[in-house]
């Protein structure tokens, strides 16, 4: 194969998804897939004409997800020889994946098979005729995370996205299956059935599909693993008062806190003042200001609508977010250079999926340091539904907030509270009582416009019947 690993994704862009979420990565997975299905196709044909070019008398057949070698061969121990040439036609399973590593060792399977047909040395040993020993030493999880990243990242680009992808499979292996964990149904079975909460279990199970279809393991099956669906966790969505008055919450922690702290950290709470000023104004993921920001962009005379330009390389894609309420960029001093460089010198050379993941837990402990009661997802959350309330169209707030119309509506709005729903049922009412309202007005109106022209009407005629 004279491809590269990653030389296959040369030519192709992951699309953005428009949800980060399950439907969003399955559409990922989709075009990833037929990328390589396309390249595989492509890939197939060269090998092909190598082959034949070398005169090498074994052709390659794709069947069932696998790669079959096909050539003439002495008749096989305890078949016939019907046509009485001595010969037949065969294909030859050796179990190689369709795939474009797969398609490196059928080449080479095919080179040596030729070879012993040329030299009329082929016999039909075990490996052949499929006899070889399925008994092999099961390895564990451990034994096989090097060989997991390796094909992993022979299917998919290697990306910022790719790579924090395959960094939770990595967690997720860890802690959930174990490294010691066999590569059997019993141990596999066994750790899934001590994963008591439904999360873990999930989040394994998940990752144990990518382990299994990635290596192309057989030595288990999660087919009959049943998984109840998660119970989602309360969340406590803060109010837009509360937002304004938590915001205080950083200055009072450095008002109070404890004079020996080192100089250098003195001024730490204001970028993340204003991180939190963001993400309640945007709607923003926190991995959104950290990954690349455009701080040029932010500070600039020609950014009047006062748009934050996410990365590209961030959860899902490019876009501009733009405020929903436009006021609290100067109410919290979003623009303030100060807090800017505070923030260029947090991120400034720092793109890995661990340099940024550091920062964004960074994020959630200043929340508790400084006793705030809700999360930075939290601000988010409340970002979706203060659009709601204020009859923000859901495609608009939710391409804002950069996932798709779906995702909006099933998992942001579940957190839609008692108290909001009253909310909203009331502006409508209210919207209903003025509505009707306009409408007996533009009644009386257009009452009083017809009593009017009925009066000129008259008038008119008077005059007209008048004498002069």
């Amino acid at each position: 194969m004279e491809i590269s690993d990653q030389g296959i994704f040369e030519d192709y862009t992951p699309p953005a998804s428009t949800d980060g979420s399950y439907r969003g990565n399955i559409k990922q997975m989709s075009a990833t897939r037929q990328h390589l299905e396309k390249k595989f196709e492509q890939e197939l044909v060269k090998v092909k004409s190598r082959l034949k070019a070398g005169k090498v008398k074994v052709g390659l057949v794709v069947s069932n997800g696998t790669i079959q070698l096909q050539a003439s061969l002495p008749i096989k121990p305890g078949d016939r020889d019907t046509k009485g040439t001595g010969y037949k036609q065969y294909k030859i399973s050796l179990s190689i994946p369709a795939n474009l590593d797969g398609l490196r060792t059928a080449e080479e399977e095919a080179q040596e098979l030729g070879k012993a047909i040329a030299r009329k040395t082929f016999e039909w040993t075990d490996k052949y005729l499929g006899k070889l020993s399925k008994s092999e030493n099961l390895k564990t999880v451990g034994e096989t995370l090097k060989d997991f990243e390796t094909q992993y990242f022979r299917t998919h680009k290697l990306t910022e996205k790719s790579k924090h992808t395959f960094s939770y499979y990595l967690d997720y292996l860890k802690r959930y299956v174990g490294l010691d964990t066999a590569l059997d149904q019993a141990s596999i079975d066994l750790v899934i059935t001590n994963l008591q909460n439904e999360h873990a279990k999930q989040n394994a199970v998940k990752t144990l599909k990518v382990f299994r279809n990635t290596l192309n393991l057989t030595t288990f099956s999660l087919e009959n693993i049943k998984i109840k669906k998660p119970q989602p966790q309360a969340r406590d969505i803060p109010s837009d008062e509360d937002v304004v008055k938590f915001f205080q919450n950083f200055l009072n922690y450095s008002q109070s806190r404890k004079p020996s702290i080192k100089k250098s950290c003195l001024d730490s709470w204001k970028m993340w003042q204003w991180v939190y000023g963001m993400l309640a104004t945007y709607g923003l993921r926190p991995r959104e200001l950290f990954v690349n920001p455009n701080i040029d962009w932010w500070l600039s005379s020609e950014n009047k609508d006062n748009t934050w330009k996410v990365h590209p390389d961030t959860k899902t894609g490019y876009r501009e977010a733009l405020p929903l309420h436009p006021d609290w960029v100067e109410l919290f001093d979003l623009k303030n250079p100060e807090f800017l460089r505070l923030l260029k010198n947090q991120t400034d050379d720092r793109s890995s999926f661990s340099d940024i993941n550091t920062i964004r837990v960074n994020c959630s402990s200043w929340f508790r340091r400084v006793t705030i009661p809700f999360t930075p997802y939290d601000l988010r959350h409340a970002w979706a539904i203060r659009a709601h309330i204020m009859g923000v169209p859901i495609k608009a707030a939710a391409d804002n907030l950069g996932h798709s119309v779906e995702i909006h509506t099933e998992i942001y709005q579940k957190w839609f509270s008692l108290d909001n729903r009253k909310k909203v049922i009331k502006m409508a009412v209210n919207k209903q009582d003025d509505i009707e309202a306009l409408r007996e007005e533009n009644a009386r109106l257009r009452a009083e416009i017809e009593f009017y022209k009925l009066t000129l009407a008259r008038r008119q005629v008077s005059e007209l019947l008048s004498p002069h």
